[in-house]
Parts: C-alpha cells; structure tokens; sequence
C-alpha cells in the first residue's frame, strides 16, 4: 500500500476548470462558495477511448458563445461549447501526402479570438502544428446544422522546422506572432500574417568541459502577453531560458531547476515571474529579471507535472500530471488549497475565466451600509416581512449609575437597620440590670 498523508486544505475561490486526460476524457471542476470552497467534478464529457487522447487545447473564453478546440490523437479537431460539452463540428487534420496521425500528431493549437460573430452562424480559425513541423490557419463556418462544416477564406500551410521534432508552440496576445520549438529544433519565431520567420535562436556554447548541451525544447511561453519579444524556454537539460529577440539570439538568463526535464511552463499577469514544472514533481515560482528562484510550492506531486494554469482573476494556480491530480495552489503563499483526485493521466488544464457563483450574494460597501443604517429606526417595519425585529438596545452610563446608586442606598438601609435591632437589644437587657438592682436593695 502507498503511503498517503491526509493534508487540512483552506479550501479555493469560486472558480471553474476543464481537464483532458490521456483516455479522451474532459473533466470539468467547480469550486463554489456554498460547498466551502472545496472543487469537486461536475460534469465528464465523452467515452474513455486511447485514441482519442487529447494532445493539446485552446479555449476562447469570452461571454457570449465561448467556444474550445481539443486536437485528439487519432488527428480529428473537434470544436466544442465550453459551458455543455456539446460538439460543434469536428474536422480531420490528416495532410495531403496522407501520413498517419500517428506518425506525425499534433503538438500545437490555438483558437483564435473572433470579436464579431453573426448571430445566423458560428465562425473559428484554427492554427495547428505537427510534430514534422507542418503549420496551418484554417477557417471554418458553421451553420445551424452541426453537420455542415464549410472552410471558409484561403488556407495557409507552410513548415516551420527543416528537420526534427516540434514539441511546443505559443502564440502572443495580439495573435501575431507565434514561436516553435522542440527537440532538434532551436526556438524561432514567425509572422502569422505572413508566415514568414522573424528570428531563429542559437544555440548556447559549450560548458567548461567542453560538453555540447544537446538542443531539446519540451515547452515556451511568453513572458508577457503583450510584448512578442521576451519568452520563456524550458529544456530537457532542466533549464528554463530567457530569450529577448530585440538583444541577441541567445538566452539573456539561464536558470537551473533540479535534475529532471522541465515539463510545463506558465506566466504570471506581473510579466516577470514564471512558474514551472518538472519531470519529477516540482513546482516552483522564478524571477526572471533577476533569474532568481522565488520558492518550491508546499507538497510534492508524485508524477511528472504536464501543464500549468494561472487564474486571470484570483491569485492562485493549477497543476495537472501524471499522478491523475487536479492540484489548486496559492500564488501569494505557495501553500496548498485543494486536490481533486480525476483517476486518469492528466495532459492540460484550462481556466474558465468568466464562471460565477451564482450562490454567492451581492454586499454592498460599508459606505453605504452605515449611510442606510442612519435612515432606518430601530424597531421600524421591514418591508419583506411586514414585522418589527427585536432590537437591543445599549444601556446608558447614567441608568448604569442610577442601578448602582439604588444597589447601595438598599445596603446601607439593611445596614442601618440591623444596627438599630442591635441597639433595641443593649437598651432592653440595661433596663433588664437596673430593675434587678432595685430588687436587691429592697
């Protein structure tokens, strides 16, 4: 039997997340307030399937009509409602030369944000990339039958490495840029609109001992949204590199992270802190002005961490992995707030970043509290129930007084009294004397 420690979480905000695991299964998590905070599944979309593993997703989370796209194993790309799970259309994404999905599946996908959609009509474009390196942007419009999938504007393919295999791709906030990289492969960033390459890297020189560090990319992100310039590498060599393709083509900053692959790489909204995951189950937060590690986050996974999301609104974190855990963590603290335990192998976890808590009531500043608490009398009628509530009321320091006053003016009556008893007796037992003396004489 393994080990298992039982760990006191704080619990996490309101939030709501989406897991996809290595069976083709879509997982979806809330936290809400009513329940303490504690995320518990859902809803679990689709049959368990190894074929249909999801590789990579990407979700355009706006208000009205999100949609996701979830690139599968068995090279079909299926465009998805976010709130339901139901399908909206699903194409294939076997090239031309028709190799097999296995032989070159997808290691890339972004769905980009369309601002104006009709109301008669749903329209995506899709950016995918294999690991052989073939890139595409497709258009596709749906109309009210899901069935019926028409591409709509001119595609464009074109190859974004001359050898070797792609394992990671980003595309920026403005979604005009987008970088590769990946085994054999240095990172290089191309022009969208052109899809043309801007800059390739070079690799770093060798060490003291005169070791060429082999190249090996297994995930990048940008270090901001809105700059293309500045982006985070991880490597196989467990190394995170900073490249800035404004300075020079090699890392700028070069941190070391443990003895195992960096396997997941996410930023933060500050633009300078990243954080990352390695094979083994470290998670760890870095500077990257300064290339300083921040800290370890509280408690170890037990399998290797394959993705990593940040909460566009709450500080706080998800990991996913291999060790079939939904992990919630504090940015602030690095402590620990839920764990969600989903049986299987976990490859990517997204945010929903407009989920509300409906349960959650609406307070209104404490302005404005006081300045309705002066309006209302004490004992007055509330207008939804038609009844006075019982008000307490604070007793003032002079009845205070006056009780006290009253408490001792009592004591000193019974005082006096038993005094007087006292001198009643002493009169009478002298009298008593006195006669007795006469007595005698006569």
């Amino acid at each position: 039997m393994p080990r298992t420690t039982t760990l006191e979480c704080p619990g996490c905000p309101p939030l709501r997340a989406l897991t996809f695991d290595e069976l083709g299964l879509i997982k979806v998590t809330e936290a809400r307030s009513k329940q303490g905070g504690v995320p518990k599944m859902v809803e679990r979309w689709g049959d368990p399937d190894a074929s249909k593993c999801v590789l990579a997703a990407s979700m355009d989370d706006r208000k009205f009509d999100p949609l996701l796209a979830v690139a599968r194993k068995n090279g079909t790309i299926e465009v998805l409602n976010p709130l339901n799970g139901d399908l909206h259309f699903s194409v294939s994404n076997v090239s031309e030369s028709g190799v097999q999905p296995r032989e070159d599946a997808v290691s890339g996908l972004h769905l980009f944000a369309k601002q104006n959609l009709e109301l008669a009509s749903r329209s995506c474009t899709l950016l995918t990339c294999t690991t052989k390196g073939n890139a595409s942007i497709r258009s596709y419009e749906v109309t009210k039958s899901a069935a019926d999938v028409t591409s709509t504007g001119s595609s464009r393919t074109w190859n974004v490495c001359a050898g070797g295999d792609i394992l990671c791709s980003k595309v920026d906030g403005s979604e005009s840029y987008s970088l590769f990289g990946g085994k054999r492969v240095e990172m290089n960033v191309w022009d969208l609109e052109n899809c043309a390459k801007i800059w390739t890297a070079k690799s770093p020189p060798k060490n003291s001992l005169g070791i060429f560090t082999p190249t090996w990319f297994t995930s990048a992100t940008y270090l901001s949204k809105d700059d293309h310039r500045k982006f985070v590498a991880g490597t196989n060599s467990h190394e995170v590199r900073l490249y800035d393709i404004s300075a020079q083509r090699r890392p700028v900053i070069t941190v070391n992270f443990r003895e195992t692959p960096i396997k997941a790489v996410a930023e933060d909204l500050d633009g300078y802190t990243i954080y990352i995951g390695n094979g083994s189950g470290d998670l760890a937060s870095v500077d990257m002005r300064t290339g300083k590690l921040l800290g370890c986050f509280l408690g170890k996974c037990s399998g290797s961490i394959r993705s990593i999301a940040r909460h566009p609104e709450f500080p706080v974190i998800a990991s996913c992995g291999l060790d079939s855990y939904l992990r919630v963590w504090n940015v602030k603290t690095r402590e620990l707030l839920s764990a969600v335990f989903l049986k299987q192998h976990l490859t990517n976890v997204i945010f929903d970043s407009n989920f509300a808590d409906e349960e959650t009531k609406v307070t209104l500043p404490a302005a404005d509290r006081l300045h309705e608490e002066e309006h209302i009398a004490p004992g007055t009628p509330c207008e939804d129930d038609g009844e006075t509530l019982p008000v307490k009321k604070k007793k003032s320091k002079e009845k205070k007084r006056s009780k006290k006053e009253a408490k001792a003016e009592s004591g000193n009556k019974e005082v006096s009294e038993e005094n007087g008893g006292k001198k009643s007796k002493s009169k009478k037992s002298s009298k008593r004397l006195k006669r007795e003396n006469l007595d005698d004489e006569l």
